[in-house]
Formats: C-alpha cells, sequence, structure tokens
C-alpha cells in the first residue's frame, strides 16, 4: 500500500505542507507500481494556465520514507572512537615514562597561571558547559526539532552510565598503571583520587554530537570553546589529567554515534513532494509522480508525468543511499584487484557528474540507453538526474519462454557500442535490462559504469552478460547469440574472467541457487531410479556428477567448442583470497583462545608427573595414524599412508573454524577428490567411514559400560557414569525422533551423506583387509584417545579404571561435540570434566587432567595441522 501526500508548490516555499494520514506501516513492493496518471488536486487550472509560476498541490504515489536511518558512518565512527579509548588505555599501560612526564610538565607550568584568572575561566566555563546546551535545546524545541533533541539526550544519560562504569573499573580492577594515568591526588592534600572520566563534561560532548551541532558551526564552535575550557581549567587546576581528558571526550564522542546507530538518525532524504519542487525550479511542469523501484545502488526514482511532454524516470541521488552497501564495497575492494571493482565517488556532486558524464557518453555511443535531459541539486543532500522515460518490464519480470535470440541480440549490440567507446557498464545483470519489445532490448542502470575502461573490465562485462542470459536461456543459447554478434574472438576473451568472484552479488547468488537445484533433483531421481531397478549406482553416480557440473564450468565448455585456442587461466582477480583471511583469524583466535583458557595455575605443572604426560602425548600421537586407517579402510583405492595422516592433521587447524564432525567430513571429502576418486565414491566412502564409526562408538560405549558394571564392586561413582552415558544417548535420540524439523534435517542430511554407502561397502567385501584396516582404525583412534585422557589423570595422581575412562570420554565427547561450537571448545571441557567428578575424580585432578588432555589432542596440534594444510594444498592435495 502507497501513501498520497499532498504538497504546495508554491514559488519561494521551503516546506512544503505533507498529509501524515497515511499508512506508513507497509513496506513497499519491489515490482513497478501500476502506472497511472496523477492528477492535480487542486488549484490545476493555475498551473495549467500559469506553467511553472502557477500554484497547486501535486499529488505523489509514494511509500513514505522510514523517520530515521541508521547511517554506516555513524557506525565507523563508533568503532573508531572504541579503538581510540583501546589505544588510550595501552598507553597509559605501557608508556609509564610518557604520561608521568606530560603530567610533570602539567605541574611546573600551571604554576605560572595567574589564580585569579583561573577561578574566573573555571566559573564561567562550569555555568557555559551548562547554559550553551540548555540553550541550544530552547531553540531546537521552538523550531519544532525536539526529536534531535531527546537523541541528545538519551546519549548523555548513556555518556553518564558508561562514565561511572570506567570509573569503577579503574577503581577497582585496572592495572595501577592505568590507575596513576588517569587519576591523582587533589591539590591541597586530599587522600580521594580525582575522576578517571569527567562525570559531565562526557555527557555534554556526547549530547552536543548527537544533536547534530556540526551542521550549525556557531552552536558548534561556542560549545567547543565552553568544553576545552572546562577541560583546561580542570588540568591547571590539578583535579585531572591529560589522558583522563582524552578518555573524557572518546567515550562521549563514541555513545553519542553507538546511539544514533542503535536508534537510528533523523531521515533527511529528500521525498518526491522535493522532487516536484525541484523539476518545477529547473523548466519542468509536472502534473503528478509515482514511485517506481529503486535503481541499483539504492537509487530512489520516480515515474513524473508531465502536463506537456514525455513521461520521465527521475532518480534521486543523497548521501544517505552514498552510504549504504559501505562495508560490501569495502571488502570487495579489500579482496579484488582494483581494476575488477569500480571506486566509488567520494562526494555528492562527484556521483551527480559521473552518472551524468556515462549517460551522455552511452547516447553518443549509438547504444539503446535512456537520454538524460536534466541534472540538477536538491539541497545541500541531494541531486536529480532527469531521464526521459523507457517503457518495458526488466529481464527479471519475463518468463524464459519469453526471451528471445533478437532482444539477447538487441542487448548484445548496446554492450559492444559502449565496448566500442570504451566504456563499461559493470551491472549487466536482469535488472537492468528493459525489454522494449520483442526485437529490442534497453541498457539501464549504467551510473556504475566506467568511462575509458581497461581492456580486462570490458571482459567482465562479457562474462558477466553472458552468464546472465545463460542463467535463463541455458549456456548453449547464451554462447550463440554472443558469438553472432560480438564474435568468436571477443567472447574467447572472457573465459578466463568466468569466476564467481567477479560477478555481480545477485548473479553469484542465482548460481548458487542453479546448482544447488541441480544437484538435489539430480540426487532424488538417482535414488529413485537405483530403488526401482532402472539404473545402477554407477550410473546413478555418474548423472549426479553430471549434473553437478556448475554453470560456468559448461559456458566456458560452449566457448572453447567456438574457440578452441581460447585461453583456460583463470584471470587474478582476487588481491586477498578468503581462506586466507580466515587462516589468519583462525590463528589469532587460538592464539587468544589459548592464552585465556589455558592457564599455568589450572595446569598445575609443579605436581604433573612428567612420564605420564609423555605417555599421554604418544597416545595423541597415534590417534592420527588410527582417523588414517579409519579412513583408508573404506575406500578401496590405494591412498599414500602418510599423506592420509598429514590430512588427518590439517584437520585439527580445520577444527579452529568449524564443528570437528563437519569440518572432519568436509576436509576428508576434499582429500578423496584431490585423490582422483569420484565425487560421489569419495562422499560415500566418507560416508560408509561415518557410519561405522558411529556404529563403533555405540558398540565400544556398551561394552566399556559392561565391564565397568563387572568392576566397580559398589563403586557409586563409575556407576552413575555408565547410567549417564547410557541415559545422555537415549535422551538424544528421543529428542532426535520427537521433533519434526529436527528428525527431518537429521535424516536429510544422513541420506545425503550416506547414499550410496551400501553398494560402497559391497566392493570392500571384496577386500576383507581393508575393513580390517578400517575397523581396526576406529577402535584404535577410540583408545588412542581413552589412552590419553587416562594418562592425564594419572599424570595429576588421579586413579579410575580405563574401562570407566572410556565410558567417560564416549559420553562426554558426544555430548560435548552436541553443541556445535569450534572444535567443541567449551562443552567438551564441561562436559568431560563433569562426567569425571560424576565418576569419582576430584575436581583439583579432574580440571587440570582436562586441561592437559586438551592441550596434546588439540591445541598443540594446531601449527603443525596449519602447516600440513598448507603443504597438501601446494601440492594439490587439498
Amino acid at each position: 500500500m502507497t501513501g498520497t501526500a499532498g504538497v504546495d508548490v508554491d514559488e519561494g516555499s521551503e516546506e512544503p505542507t505533507t498529509d501524515r494520514s497515511a499508512d506508513s506501516g507497509k513496506v513497499p513492493s519491489r515490482r513497478p507500481a501500476p502506472h497511472r496518471r496523477v492528477s492535480l488536486i487542486k488549484g490545476e487550472k493555475n498551473v495549467r494556465e500559469g506553467g511553472p509560476e502557477g500554484g497547486g498541490v501535486l499529488a505523489v504515489d509514494e511509500p513514505l520514507l522510514a523517520a530515521r536511518a541508521h547511517r554506516p558512518s555513524d557506525l565507523i565512527r563508533f568503532l573508531a572512537g572504541l579503538a581510540g579509548i583501546v589505544a588510550l588505555f595501552l598507553v597509559a599501560r605501557f608508556a609509564i615514562s610518557t604520561t608521568t612526564g606530560l603530567e610533570n610538565d602539567i605541574s611546573v607550568n600551571a604554576h605560572r597561571v595567574p589564580s585569579v584568572m583561573s577561578t574566573i575561566a573555571a566559573l564561567v566555563s562550569s555555568v557555559a558547559v551548562l547554559a550553551v546546551p540548555l540553550a541550544f535545546a530552547v531553540e531546537r524545541l521552538i523550531k519544532r526539532d525536539g526529536l534531535r533533541v531527546a537523541d541528545g539526550v538519551l546519549a548523555s544519560v548513556l555518556a553518564y552510565g558508561a562514565s561511572l562504569g570506567v570509573d569503577w573499573w579503574v577503581a577497582a580492577g585496572a592495572p595501577t598503571a592505568i590507575r596513576d594515568a588517569l587519576t591523582q591526588l587533589p591539590p591541597g592534600g586530599g587522600q580521594t583520587l580525582t575522576d578517571p572520566v569527567h562525570g559531565y563534561l562526557a555527557p555534554v560532548i556526547a549530547y552536543m554530537t548527537a544533536v547534530g551541532m556540526s551542521s550549525r558551526p556557531r552552536w558548534r564552535v561556542a560549545l567547543w570553546v565552553v568544553v576545552i575550557l572546562s577541560g583546561l581549567t580542570e588540568l591547571v587546576s590539578g583535579y585531572t589529567t591529560l589522558l583522563s581528558l582524552i578518555l573524557t571526550v572518546l567515550i562521549g564522542w563514541s555513545v553519542a554515534y553507538g546511539t544514533l546507530y542503535a536508534i537510528g538518525s533523523p531521515n533527511i532524504r529528500p521525498t518526491g513532494q522535493h522532487l516536484l519542487i525541484g523539476l518545477r525550479k529547473v523548466g519542468f511542469a509536472p502534473a503528478g509522480a509515482v514511485r517506481a523501484p529503486d535503481a541499483p545502488g539504492g537509487t530512489r526514482r520516480y515515474y513524473v508525468e508531465q502536463q506537456d511532454g514525455p513521461e520521465l524516470d527521475v532518480h534521486i541521488i543523497d548521501r544517505e543511499q552514498q552510504a549504504s552497501g559501505f562495508f560490501y564495497r569495502a571488502w570487495r575492494r579489500l579482496r579484488l584487484r582494483s581494476v575488477a571493482v569500480r571506486r566509488s565517488p567520494q562526494s555528492l556532486r562527484q556521483a551527480l557528474e559521473q552518472e551524468a558524464l556515462i549517460a551522455y557518453a552511452a547516447a553518443a555511443s549509438g547504444a539503446v540507453a535512456p537520454q538524460l535531459v536534466a541534472t540538477s541539486e536538491l539541497g545541500p543532500d541531494a541531486a536529480i538526474l532527469v531521464y526521459e522515460k523507457v517503457s518495458g518490464p526488466t529481464l527479471d519480470e519475463l518468463a524464459d519462454e519469453e526471451i528471445t535470440d533478437q532482444v539477447m541480440g538487441s542487448l548484445w549490440q548496446s554492450v559492444g557500442a559502449l565496448h566500442e567507446r570504451r566504456i563499461a557498464h559493470r551491472r549487466l545483470t536482469g535488472e537492468s535490462m528493459l525489454v522494449m519489445d520483442e526485437k529490442t532490448g534497453c541498457l539501464v542502470n549504467l551510473s556504475g559504469g566506467d568511462i575509458a575502461a581497461s581492456d580486462l573490465t570490458l571482459r567482465i562485462d562479457v562474462a558477466q552478460l553472458v552468464t546472465t542470459f545463460a542463467l535463463r536461456v541455458g549456456p548453449e543459447r547464451a554462447v550463440a547469440v554472443a558469438n553472432r554478434v560480438l564474435g568468436a574472438e571477443r567472447v574467447a576473451a572472457a573465459l578466463p574472467l568466468l569466476q564467481p568472484v567477479g560477478m555481480s552479488r545477485s548473479t553469484r547468488i542465482d548460481l548458487a541457487q542453479l546448482n544447488k537445484e541441480r544437484k538435489a533433483a539430480a540426487q532424488a531421481l538417482a535414488l529413485t531410479q537405483v530403488a526401482a531397478g532402472e539404473r545402477t549406482q554407477q550410473q546413478a553416480e555418474e548423472d549426479i556428477a553430471a549434473a553437478s557440473e556448475d554453470l560456468l564450468s559448461r559456458i566456458r565448455g560452449q566457448i572453447l567448442q567456438i574457440a578452441p585456442e581460447a585461453p583456460m587461466a583463470p584471470a587474478k582477480l582476487e588481491r586477498l583470497k578468503p581462506k586466507t583471511l580466515i587462516m589468519v583469524i583462525a590463528l589469532t583466535f587460538a592464539a587468544y583462545l589459548a592464552l585465556t583458557t589455558i592457564q599455568p595455575a589450572q595446569l598445575k605443572l609443579s605436581h604433573m608427573n612428567w612420564a605420564w604426560a609423555a605417555v599421554a602425548l604418544a597416545a595423541a600421537a597415534v590417534s592420527y595414524g588410527a582417523a588414517a586407517m579409519s579412513l583408508t579402510g573404506f575406500v578401496p583405492e590405494r591412498l599414500p599412508f602418510r599423506r592420509t595422516v598429514a590430512a588427518q592433521l590439517a584437520g585439527s587447524f580445520v577444527k579452529l573454524v568449524a564443528p570437528a564432525a563437519i569440518g572432519g567430513i568436509a576436509l576428508n571429502t576434499r582429500y578423496l577428490q584431490k585423490a582422483g576418486i569420484r565425487s560421489g565414491q569419495a562422499v560415500a566412502s566418507v560416508g560408509a567411514s561415518q557410519l561405522a564409526g558411529l556404529g563403533g562408538h555405540l558398540l565400544l560405549l556398551f561394552s566399556f559400560g559392561l565391564i565397568t558394571g563387572t568392576q566397580t564392586n559398589g563403586d557409586l561413582g563409575a556407576s552413575r557414569a555408565v547410567i549417564i552415558g547410557v541415559l545422555t544417548a537415549a535422551v538424544l535420540a528421543l529428542v532426535v525422533a520427537a521433533v519434526g524439523p529436527l528428525r527431518r534435517f537429521v535424516v536429510t542430511r544422513v541420506r545425503s551423506l550416506f547414499f550410496g554407502v551400501v553398494p560402497r561397502m559391497l566392493d570392500l567385501m571384496q577386500t576383507p583387509s581393508k575393513l580390517v584396516t578400517g575397523f581396526g582404525g576406529i577402535l584404535l583412534l577410540t583408545l588412542s584417545f581413552t589412552a590419553c585422557l587416562d594418562a592425564s589423570i594419572q599424570a595429576f595422581g588421579g586413579t579410575l579404571s580405563f574401562s570407566a575412562v572410556a565410558v567417560v570420554f564416549l559420553t562426554a565427547n558426544a555430548a560435548g561435540s552436541a553443541i556445535p561450537t569450534p572444535g567443541g571448545i567449551g562443552p567438551v571441557e564441561i562436559a568431560l570434566i563433569g562426567a569425571l567428578t560424576v565418576a569419582g575424580v576430584p575436581p583439583t585432578v579432574a580440571t587440570p587432567a582436562v586441561f592437559l588432555y586438551r592441550l596434546l589432542t588439540f591445541w598443540l596440534p594446531v601449527l603443525p595441522g596449519w602447516i600440513s594444510y598448507n603443504v597438501l594444498q601446494r601440492k594439490g592435495a587439498l
């Protein structure tokens, strides 16, 4: 639903009157609103007869804008303020001599200031620091801008609370160096330290920042003078330190911008009413307007009907729209090379000139594109670009069968005309192409393009457009039409650019969705056909592999058919790969967790038996050989054992960024595929290994539980451990079976994971040695982990039967891993310590034993795992 607002467009009217009775609670549809004639509400005769000078109220059919906007710039300033606060604490903590020298210099020079002057300055500043904000609030309330005042009051209250929190932390828990840098004894022999943060200055700074004084220079200068004067008088009088003043400013500034981002700033974006006024001022005579779908990047559009003349398509660009998507653009600029991503204009004026230049250049090239007829600023924070309206649905709005070769050829001709003049479009997605009729297409949304573009940028355009068409009509027709219009040479030049990273965000999403749907459909069909006996398991796997081929690979195949000599090596578009960033984050995360969770005091190294610790280390090392055996035993093909062990060691690094089970499955599947095993068979082998591991886990839990039960001899602790283990497994199974969505999720995942497992197991039956290796590896893996935990307990003087330790390990490790944290960090430790305590191990022994066990099995292998991961990647094994 849209709201209709009236606007007084009399000459000289600066603030149009808005009808607030419209419904603003509905989200506007993304499809174009029905185009209809919107006439004058009143004064129509005057406007028609008087032209632009006539008075009248026009109707604008548009959704009302949100009252508040969350600006990324506010978030960036908030984060910058937090970084400044952290940096200040670091300076206070480590640059002790520097802070002490500053305090001494200030105290020496403070005696040179006459006492009368300092007294007068203190009196004036103490009064003015409250009077100036109050006077500004009264001025804003008189002008009916109370919303900003309310924002400022909220920010000041939060800043006061933050000041109290920092004061408490500095007094109670901060290091001595920070306390000395931010506080001091007041002059006159007082025994109470000064406040680290000024409880009245921080709220004032937050208030003046939140109310938006940056747009009112006189008020801003007056208040900053008062704040600086107040701070200097406190500093000269010896009631504060320099770092305390800086901290006060940073806290007030950060809290203000954090508040503005959280609740949103008042929305000052121009509406359709302001648009009509702006059109009147540049010589147009609008009769009404209707809101159109936004252009890419959030640019608002309006279809404007004139009293005399063609309809107009008006684009409004403003500062709010420029700020949207800032973090995504920043990430793309960081990740991709400069030629692969367009640099955004720095100012509103640059954005206006850039779009106008591209529009005029496109028209001169002969491409079919909307004609730009006027540009104008719309106040200090917005501008408009007026195009002649081009009617027709976008390519996204057409059904696949409605996309003809003639339309695609017309669009390719327009792109070719742009490229002849070195103009790149950069947004050749379905929403950027209008279909005027069955034979003609029109390029729109050229604002993101480039003038004097490089060859690589033009080739990216070709790759993007052929992919856009292939998503709708298939790679065969898409490549054939491009070849007919551009020629084989220009199409082949785009082959190295057929990479997801070089495509637009919407195209990447569509590619992933299409590939997922094709694979799911192929798997469902294969399951049905195999069950009905229509296809063999091998044929079904081949069908799934063929359907799993992504669209870009199929496009490359079509291009190679018309140009076999086309370059195959992918162009280097990425500056920073995500896996590199993940590695850095993972190593940083590991270092932080290791330093914060593993404390020497908790390990009690002085009480540890180093011989048993060496046994635990040896058992942990054996587990990687056992894991390699459990994988190779379910793969009929021959795998190099040392490389398989290295892959299992690399899995210890992957656990840092993914839950253990998920990360291990993905890594082993990838390893088998790189070893030359087909995708379906690799998944089946890993599935067989996981299924056998699950069965072995349950069997060993039952077996060790029976052994423990026969050995308890009245030991209630071990009996409780067995009971808890059995009950935990039963409860988990019942929860999965009882909850419908969870049951369907598990069944779906298990079905896809274990698809083809039975035929794979039948192949393994022909080589019993493989099965012995696989099941032996599963048994050895459990025994090695149990031995590591048992030796860790023995290292700190604890005693528990091996079978009870096995029950504790099998139960607690499964319960802790059920919570999908990376590597089970946290839940596994809690579960193991709790289970050992229930089994009768004292907490003073269980806690350091579990930390030692996790150190040897999780933390210590991280660095070797990272090295193995990188070595295997360089060798093409991962």
